[in-house]
Order: C-alpha cells, then structure tokens, then sequence
C-alpha cells in the first residue's frame, strides 16, 4: 500500500526524503562511515610528504628517529610501508563506498518509483483526467532519477568535505595554533557563499522542474498524437509548439546556470587569501626557526586539501539544488490523499448472483452541475438491460460510477444489497467486466491481451475466449496468429478486431455483471452481428447492462432504460418502448427509417 499523508509539505525536501528513508538507515549508516574513513586515509598522504622531509632535513633527529629508528634508508622504509597501508584501505574504503551509495540510490530510486506508481493508481479518475500524462511521467522518471544522481554522487561529496575540514581544522589548531586560523578564516565565508547560492538555486530549480514536466507533457502528446498530426500536415506547427517548450526550458536552465557556474569562481578567490597567507606566514615562520620544514610541508598541502575541495560545493550544491525540487514533486505527489477508500467487506465472484440497485443517485463532475440527479435503478440479476440516451445524459457515468472510478455525491448504489462504498475495491471490480467503445490494449501479443484479466489462463482457455468472441478466425490469419504483436494501444488491428479481442477478455475474466459500453457503435455492420452473436452467448446466466447508440445491439433486452440530463424519462421492453411513440421510438424510427 502507499504512504498516505505521511509526509508534511511543508518540511524541508530533505526532511522528508529522510523520514522515507527510514528503512534504509543501517545501509545509510555504513555508506557514511566508508566516506568517512576513506576521507581520513585519503587526508595521510601529506603527513607522510611532510614526515619524509623530517627524515630528509632532520635525519637523527627527525620525529621517526625518537621512537628508536635511526637510520634513514629504515625510517624511510617505515614510511613506505605506511603509505602502502594508507593507499590500499583509501582504495578499499572508497570501493566500499561508491557500491553502497550507489546501491542505496538505486534502492531507494526502485521503491520510490514503485510506490510514487502504487499511489497514482489508487488516485481517482479525476485526478487524471484534471493532469496530462507527460507531467506525470516525467516525475515517475525524470525526478526520481534525478534524486538518484545526487545520492550516487552529492552525498559522499558533502560528507568529505565536512570531514575534510573538521580534522584539518582540528590537526591545525593542535600543531601550529598561531597559524590556524589562517587556514580556517576562509571558511565561514565559503558556507555563508554555499547557503546564500543554496537559497538563490532553490526557485529556478523548482522552475525547471516544472518546465521539464510541460517539455515531457508537449512530447508525450504528440507521439500520441502522431496519426492525427500526420493526417492534418501540422508537423511543423508541432514542431514549433515543442520548440517553444524546449526554449522555455533551456531559458530556465540558463537562469540556473547563470548562478551555479559563478560559484566556483567565487569561492577560489576566497580559498587564495587563505592559501597565500599560509604560504607567505608559514614560509617566515620556517626561516626564522619557528616552524619545522617538514611540518610547513604538511601545511602548505593540508591547506590546498582543506580548502580546494570546498571548490566542488558549487557542483555539489547544483546536484542537491536539482533533487530537491525533484523530491519536492515525487513527495507532493505521496502526499496527494485518497479520495476514494477501498470498503472492508469481501465479495468474491463466485457468490456474487448480480443484483445491482440505484437508489437517489446525484453525482456532479463539477460542483452544482450534476449529471445524474436521484436517479434510481433496479435490475435483477440475470437480466440484460439496456441504456439509450442523447450525448451527455448520464449512460456513461452510470459505469464509472458502478466501478466507484468516481465516487457519488449523494444516495447509494448496492450489489446483492451491499453499499458499494463497503466492499473490498478489488473484489468490486474483479466482478465486473467493461467492454467500451474505446478499446485499450497494450503492447504486447494478442495471447498477453486477451488473457489480461486472467494471466493464469491457459492457451485451450484463452483460444476458447477467442472463439466465443468470434475473434479466433481473424486471430489466426495475422502473421504470428496468437503471438502477434499489437502494437501501442493495438494500432496495428482494425477497431472491430480490438472490440472482439477486447469482448474475449471479459470474457476470460468471467465476470458475474457485463457492462458494454458502446461496445459496438464504432464498427461495421458485419462485425456488428459477429459482435451480436457473441453476446448472446456471454450475457447468458450474468447481469449485463448495454449502453447503446445502436438499438439493434439492445433490442433483445429484458428492459431498456432511456436517459435524459440525468434522468430515466422511458422504460421498458423494446415492443413497449416503441408502442409509446416518445423518445425511444423516435431514436428507432431515425435509425431504421421505420415508422412505428
């Protein structure tokens, strides 16, 4: 399940990345103590540059000879060998580093985008229908991976130059104090540099990422699209639209820029006053005797090491600038909450016997522009109906709201007697079977798509599902027959051909409620009665509602509903429908050319 409200939002994005991180504390823990090690290993190399100027000046009388070791060529060997130990576990630790900061980053990247996933599929259908799909992708992927470049680089970045300056800082203050400061002065002003860059990148980060988004939106339309673009020549008035998306970025990203390439600049000039002090300081304190050669050595590249690296807080910052805004999106998007929650009480499909009721309904998309309005409904299990009505009346609605992709506003709706609202979501739409007029199939074979609601199906079941559909004879005249591709949303099969396939999946699914969703109103007279023969045989012994432009599909019904701006105006069966003489039998006339 997602994690609903756990996040504030109004917490700093790093904040929140760490309270969702929780699980992954321990590996955290060992990642920073590796940076850290490997930083301390990798700070020894000038100690023994500036030991083996002792043993060089100083000879008998450098710092190695106190502890018993006199002879140069061993005091030297000494220090080789403790350069050897010093190299190899700097290696090591660093190893060790790079593969638990890069696995936590693809970790943490896997189960973000998981569960980002999990929870936009639990979002209602208006929450999708009010976004564009590209903005959407574009957190799922583009965001996340952004948050994923700056745990694979950014925070071992932070963490060495924290431990850079707190043990040289330290070693500094305890060898030469006079001289200390010198070296730290620096620093505060770097920080004061880094925070000040931090807060000014914050909002053009945050505009890029919204910028990025409308790019990704713009090329997810048009590729779409791309049918539509070609059929009424707008290519280069696509390719203009894009092109005002992708300066818009490119310009945000210049702003950005603008700032974070400055950094670096900036901060070197600071790094030279306190680089030039040291060596003009430290450089008299060697001639007049106050300070050792070797330990001015130590200095001189304990100060570069000290303060060059806070050279790379520029590119750090950039990295961390970037992941927080992206963070800031996934995060926002956790946070959406549910507005539609799953009822506790199982239903499963085998003792569903399809009895549906309607009581005072009223829904509105919109506030105070309702579609359905206290419409009430009955239908017995078993029986076939079917709902006509002019665009807009409701017909559709009826669906979404069976399904709860939308949740009602007021009255209820009851399966078997039971409040919707209180059965278990999954058991609620595992027992009905859509087939609407706008067929989706995925990428994938025609086996894949047939068997979707029933990926345990076998090849016998599924080739029956087919038959039935009467899909199974134009199945086996395509190039691979079952294992032929379909292509993205089935762009390669006429619109009859993902109608029966589509039929043949409900089928398989074998729900005990059918509802046909203008299941026929987009194809050909001959698939139309292919169409019509199998649902003779599927809407045997199971609820069936068909809503219909075609009344012929409908005719056969056990009763037929008529809607109207929300509302049931005529019902009954077809013979008395038309014995009315009043919409229904209008819509008949119209269709047949028969007068009744």
């Amino acid at each position: 399940m997602s994690t609903i409200n756990k996040y504030n939002k109004h917490q700093h994005p790093m904040q929140r990345l760490l309270r969702y991180g929780k699980a992954y504390r321990p590996l955290i823990w060992k990642a920073v103590t590796c940076s850290i090690v490997n930083k301390i290993f990798d700070l020894a190399p000038p100690v023994l540059i500036g030991a083996a100027v002792d043993v060089v000046v100083k000879q008998q009388d450098s710092l190695i000879a106190q502890f018993g070791f006199k002879d140069v060529f061993t005091q030297l060997l000494i220090l080789t060998f403790l350069s050897m130990i010093v190299w190899g576990l700097e290696s090591l630790f660093q190893y060790t580093y790079e593969r638990l900061w890069r696995n936590l980053s693809q970790n943490i990247q896997h189960d973000l985008r998981l569960e980002a996933y999990d929870h936009l599929q639990q979002l209602e259908l208006a929450y999708f229908e009010e976004r564009n799909t590209g903005l959407l992708l574009s957190i799922l992927n583009d965001d996340i991976n952004q948050l994923e470049r700056f745990l694979d680089v950014g925070a071992n970045e932070i963490l060495q130059v924290m431990t850079t300056v707190i043990i040289i800082g330290a070693a500094f203050f305890i060898v030469t104090p006079g001289t200390a400061w010198m070296a730290i002065l620096p620093i505060p002003f770097i920080l004061w540099g880094s925070i000040t860059f931090q807060k000014l990148l914050a909002p053009r980060y945050a505009d890029v990422r919204e910028k990025v988004g409308l790019l990704n939106s713009r090329l997810s339309n048009n590729l779409s699209g791309i049918t539509t673009i070609k059929s009424f020549t707008t290519e280069t008035y696509e390719l203009e639209r894009l092109r005002e998306e992708s300066e818009a970025y490119r310009k945000s990203n210049q702003k950005a820029i603008a700032f974070s390439a400055a950094f670096v600049p900036l901060i070197r000039i600071i790094i030279l006053g306190g680089f030039t002090a040291i060596l003009l300081y430290g450089g008299m304190e060697v001639v007049e005797g106050k300070l050792a050669v070797g330990t001015y050595s130590v200095l001189v590249f304990m100060t570069q090491r000290l303060l060059w690296p806070l050279t790379r807080l520029g590119q750090t910052l950039d990295l961390y600038q970037r992941s927080m805004a992206s963070t800031n999106r996934v995060m926002n998007l956790l946070d959406t909450p549910l507005r539609i929650h799953s009822g506790a009480i199982a239903l499963p499909t085998e003792t569903i016997k399809g009895k549906i009721k309607l009581e005072n309904v009223t829904f509105a998309y919109q506030k105070d522009f309702p579609i359905i309005k206290n419409l009430s409904l009955d239908i017995p299990a078993d029986h076939r109906i079917g709902v006509v009505g002019s665009t807009g009346s409701g017909k559709s609605t009826l669906v979404k709201l069976l399904l709860r992709l939308y949740e009602i506003d007021h009255g209820k709706i009851t399966i078997d007697d039971i409040n919707i609202q209180n059965v278990f979501l999954g058991d609620l739409r595992k027992a009905i079977g859509l087939v609407s007029q706008d067929v989706f199939l995925f990428h994938g074979t025609v086996k894949e798509n047939i068997a979707y609601g029933n990926p345990n199906a076998t090849s016998s079941e599924i080739i029956e599902a087919a038959k039935i559909a009467e899909a199974h004879e134009f199945i086996e005249r395509l190039p691979q027959s079952y294992d032929t591709i379909v292509g993205e949303r089935g762009q390669k099969l006429s619109g009859g051909q993902r109608q029966r396939i589509a039929i043949a999946r409900a089928i398989l699914k074998d729900p005990p409620i059918l509802v046909l969703d203008e299941a026929t109103s987009a194809v050909d007279n001959e698939t139309e009665a292919a169409i019509a023969r199998s649902l003779e045989k599927i809407t045997a012994q199971r609820t069936t509602i068909a809503i219909a432009h075609r009344l012929s599909t409908i005719r056969h019904s056990d009763c037929i509903y008529v809607m109207e701006l929300g509302n049931i105006v005529e019902q009954g069966t077809h013979e008395q429908l038309l014995k009315k003489q009043g919409i229904y039998s209008g819509l008949w006339q119209v269709q047949t050319g028969v007068n009744c």
